[in-house]
């Protein structure tokens, strides 16, 4: 990394798990002249929640980094589709799918999403930590 007087670094990278943003987060997060602004879903257990709730040191390739920097966040935008998004989605399908699987968001929203009426028509369910499904077996 080249040090530079000012930049925005837009990187779209996993909850801060993965990817580019953790070399910039590496350097930039012990800044305090930096400003870093986190933007969607944050899930529990990542990088970028750990930075949402306050963390003021986080591990970064192994490494202690100090957080100095002055951490933003606007809520509300997300990558993924939302609840309208995910019904137009599936009723473009000619023959949909027999099996919705619900795997974005906190666990209390997935087990809402289930439930809501234009799913219950096919199997639904909520994926849980730590369990492992097959994408391969036949539903019903």
């Amino acid at each position: 990394m080249c040090a530079i007087g000012g930049a925005v670094i837009n990187s779209a990278s996993g909850m801060c798990d993965a990817g580019r943003i953790k070399y910039h987060l590496r350097e930039n997060l012990p800044r305090s002249e930096c400003s870093i602004l986190i933007t969607g879903f944050q899930a529990a257990g990542t990088l970028g929640r750990r930075r949402v709730d306050g963390a003021r040191l986080v591990r970064i390739f192994g490494k202690d980094v100090a957080v100095r920097a002055r951490i933003h966040t606007a809520s509300g935008l997300s990558a993924h589709a939302d609840r309208s998004g995910l019904l137009d989605w599936l009723r473009g399908f000619r023959t949909p799918p027999g099996h919705a699987c619900v795997e974005h968001g906190p666990p209390h929203w997935r087990d809402e999403q289930v439930g809501y009426p234009s799913l219950q028509h096919r199997q639904n369910s909520a994926p849980q930590h730590d369990r492992l499904y097959s994408v391969l077996e036949k539903s019903g």
